[in-house]
This record gives C-alpha cells, sequence and structure tokens, in this order.
C-alpha cells in the first residue's frame, strides 16, 4: 500500500516539489519581464478595440496568458527551479475555476429565466402601461439598480435596453440617454451585493468582505445613480411613446425557475458564511436545483413538441457567456503571471504606500473606467495591500461605478453599444461624463461620511 501512494504522490509533481521550489525570481528589470509587459499591453489594446474589430476579447488575453507563463517558465526552467512557477500557475488556476463555476451557474439560470419568458413579461408589461418617456427613465434605471445586486449588471443592462429600445423607437436621443441611465444604474447597483458584479464577487469569495457587509455601500451606490440620473432627467422632453398592446404568458415552470435562482443564492450565501465552503459550492448545488426542476419540466411538455420547444439545462449551459467567461480566464492567469513576475508588488508599493490607500482606492476606479474593472480588482486582490474594513469597500465601490465613467469601462456598456443599433456610441455616453463623475465623487464621499467608523476595522 505504501508503495502504491509513493507511486501517486510521484506523478504529481506539484505536490512531489512544492516543498522544494519556492523562489521566486524578479523578472521585473528582465528582458522576460519587458516582454510579458508588452504582450499584455498589447492585448488589452485589442480588447478595448473589440467594438471595432469584432475581435472577441477573449481571444487576444488567452494567447498572451499562455506566451506570458511560457516565458516565465522557461526562465525557471532555465534558472533550475522548474517546479515554483508551476504551483503559482496552479494556484491561479484555482482562483478561476471558482470563479467560472459561479459565474456559469448564474448565467444558465439567467438563460434559462430568459428562454421561459421571464424577462420578455417584465418587458411587455413596462411597454403597454402608457408611461411618459420621463417616467420610463426613472422606472428602467430603478429597475435596473434594483435588479443589478441579483442579476449582475451584465444581464440588467441587456433586459432594460430591451426595454428602452422597444418603447423608444423613433426618439433617438431619449434612446441615447436612457442607455447612458441604464449603465449607471446597473454598475451602481452591482456594487453593494455580491453577485451584482464580477468584482465584488472575487472580494466576497477572497473573504476580505463578509456577504452583508456589502450592504453597507447602499447609499454610496444609490448616490452614484442617482445624481446623474437627476441631471440628465431634463434632457428628455416629457412625451408619451404610443402604447403597444402585446401579451407575453410565461412559459411553464418560469416561475419556479426564478424561485430556485433566488433558493440557490440563498444556498451559495449558506455554504459560505455557515459551512465555510466556497460558494461556488453553493452555487453547483443550486445548479443540481436546476436540473430536477428542468427533468419534470421536460417531461410535463406535450411529446409532440420540437426538440427546440423542450427545456433542456444542458441547452441553457451551452448558451452561457462563454466568450466572457474566457475571457476571465485570460485576464486572471495574465495578471497573475505579471504578479508573479514581481510588477504587482511595484505598483502595490507606488499606489498604497506612498499615495495612500483612500487616494490608491480613487485612481482605482478611475482606472476601471479605462481597462475594465476586472483586472485591475483582480490585482489589488492579489497585491493584498494592509487595508481596513472601510478602505476593502471603498475600492469595491471604486472599481463597481468607476467603469461608468466610459462606456467601454463596464460589461454594461459594452453589451449596450452593441444593442443600441447606432443610438448609444463611446461620443454620447462622453457627453455625460462630467455629471458621471460628479455622482462617481459624491458616492466616495458618502462612504467616508456615513461609513466612517469602518475604517478603523481591520480585516
Amino acid at each position: 500500500m505504501k508503495k502504491i501512494l509513493l507511486i501517486l504522490i510521484g506523478l504529481i509533481p506539484s505536490l512531489a516539489f512544492a516543498s522544494t521550489d519556492s523562489v521566486n525570481l524578479d523578472l521585473t528589470s528582465h528582458w522576460a519581464g519587458y516582454l510579458a509587459v508588452t504582450l499584455f499591453v498589447i492585448a488589452y489594446a485589442f480588447v478595448m478595440l473589440e467594438e471595432f474589430t469584432h475581435f472577441r476579447k477573449s481571444k487576444p488575453v488567452i494567447l498572451v496568458a499562455g506566451l506570458i507563463w511560457g516565458i516565465i517558465g522557461w526562465v525557471y526552467a532555465s534558472k533550475g527551479i522548474p517546479h515554483a512557477a508551476e504551483a503559482a500557475l496552479r494556484h491561479n488556476f484555482l482562483e478561476y475555476a471558482e470563479l467560472f463555476l459561479f459565474l456559469l451557474v448564474a448565467m444558465t439560470y439567467i438563460e434559462a429565466m430568459r428562454e421561459r419568458f421571464v424577462f420578455e413579461k417584465l418587458k411587455v408589461y413596462l411597454i403597454s402601461k402608457g408611461f411618459s418617456y420621463r417616467q420610463l427613465f426613472w422606472l428602467t434605471g430603478f429597475i435596473a439598480f434594483f435588479m443589478s445586486p441579483i442579476a449582475d449588471n451584465l444581464t440588467t443592462a441587456l433586459v432594460m435596453g430591451a426595454v428602452v429600445l422597444a418603447v423608444g423607437a423613433g426618439n433617438a436621443k431619449f434612446i441615447s440617454v436612457a442607455f447612458v441611465n441604464i449603465v449607471v444604474a446597473a454598475n451602481a447597483g452591482g456594487a453593494f451585493s455580491p453577485f451584482g458584479d464580477i468584482t465584488t464577487l472575487m472580494v466576497w469569495q477572497k473573504g476580505l468582505v463578509d456577504f452583508q457587509q456589502f450592504f453597507v455601500l447602499f447609499f454610496p451606490s444609490l448616490v452614484n445613480f442617482l445624481i446623474p440620473a437627476a441631471i440628465m432627467h431634463f434632457a428628455i422632453k416629457n412625451e408619451k411613446p404610443e402604447v403597444v398592446d402585446e401579451v407575453v404568458v410565461i412559459k411553464d415552470g418560469g416561475i419556479v425557475i426564478t424561485f430556485m435562482f433566488l433558493l440557490t443564492i440563498a444556498t451559495a450565501v449558506s455554504f459560505h458564511n455557515f459551512l465555510h465552503l466556497p460558494p461556488a459550492m453553493g452555487m453547483m448545488t443550486g445548479l443540481g436545483y436546476l436540473m430536477v426542476v428542468g427533468y419534470f419540466i421536460k417531461v410535463r411538455h406535450n411529446s409532440n413538441d420540437s426538440i427546440s420547444e423542450r427545456f433542456d439545462v444542458f441547452r441553457k449551459v451551452s448558451r452561457a457567456e462563454w466568450d466572457t467567461l474566457l475571457f476571465f480566464f485570460g485576464v486572471i492567469v495574465s495578471v497573475g503571471g505579471l504578479g508573479f513576475m514581481g510588477y504587482l508588488a511595484l505598483v502595490s508599493e507606488a499606489m498604497y504606500v506612498q499615495l495612500g490607500a483612500t487616494y490608491a482606492n480613487v485612481l482605482v476606479g478611475i482606472l476601471s473606467a479605462i481597462v475594465d474593472n476586472i483586472p485591475v480588482m483582480f490585482a489589488v486582490l492579489t497585491m493584498t495591500p494592509d487595508m481596513s474594513l472601510g478602505q476593502w469597500l471603498l475600492v469595491t465601490l471604486t472599481a463597481g461605478v468607476g467603469g461608468s465613467m466610459l462606456s467601454i469601462g463596464s460589461a454594461a456598456g459594452v453589451a449596450l453599444m452593441g444593442q443600441s443599433k447606432g443610438h448609444y456610441t463611446f461620443v454620447s455616453h462622453l457627453k455625460w461624463i462630467w455629471a458621471i463623475a460628479l455622482g462617481y465623487v459624491a458616492s466616495i464621499f458618502m462612504h467616508l461620511w456615513i461609513n466612517a467608523a469602518l475604517f478603523d476595522v481591520p480585516i
């Protein structure tokens, strides 16, 4: 038996050599480091130009992730310490795996609710009520703000965007301003919930902020949404669109699936808070709920129904946002490689030691508008600066809402640019950057004021 165990251990290099290869080389002044940074910048340039090139954002970052770690592996192997890089990369894989499984389940549920016409029902309800453009502006904004913490900011933006396009047909100015409002509202709503944005999810899964502690960001997030919305309100004429009479019936099982999604969220929170297990395990348990419910929905369908009409949970999995999921892989592995080379330690020194935590966290939000909040937040989490609970909540807030300042700064903005048929563009969003920036600054001051006591609470 002992011989078998020794053979098995020998087949797992990460276990056999973890104790001997713990050396980290500083490659920040090495040709390998310069090359890795150059490759990452080029890849991210392609990501930022996706709107114009239509070159999917996952493609360049996955390629560069492999090249960066190939460079690292070559340098470490030439120094005679090959397994140090392997152990670091396996750690990145584990971090990504938890995020991937969590998001895959959430996306599967959203796709299932979409296919069952849950969101379509909401859209038709709003369209048929005869609201004025100004009322629709505020309704879609508030729904986006309160829907985003549960359904995530990307899904929320797409659902509310469909409402605005349907009701604002022929009114290009209303569509443009309402889309800006939806982006700001969805990002603000996502900032006070672990489920609202990828950045908040990463902070929660890292164990830096408890589930209930995120909700102290509610009022700062609300201020971030209300200030630009109040300014943009006057750009919309108080007219009524044509009422559209349409009837949509939620398909069999749609309501049950919605409740199962809420139960899945509760399961993930319970696994993390009470059982001290990764939230992803709770979400995968929730996927089991959907699979069981899906079976009963399927058997209730008429056997004469076409295959496309039958509920199939695996078809819902296949329709998840795979480009987004693979983009996260490329980003996490690439940034992890740059951190392993020593670059994140340099950035941490420059930002969190020389500037100070508050100014650094405000800067993180501004960078999120330019670069995207995912790599920025992952870099901060990898640096793990010594900060109080109030500061970790501040960086969660700024990374979540900072992306609203530019249309390319968040997944919600990028998605709506593709959905708007030319009505909502980078330039049309840029016109309101001053109003959005006012909301950004006000939300920071609100957090510093009402949550001042948390800046003395250590993590």
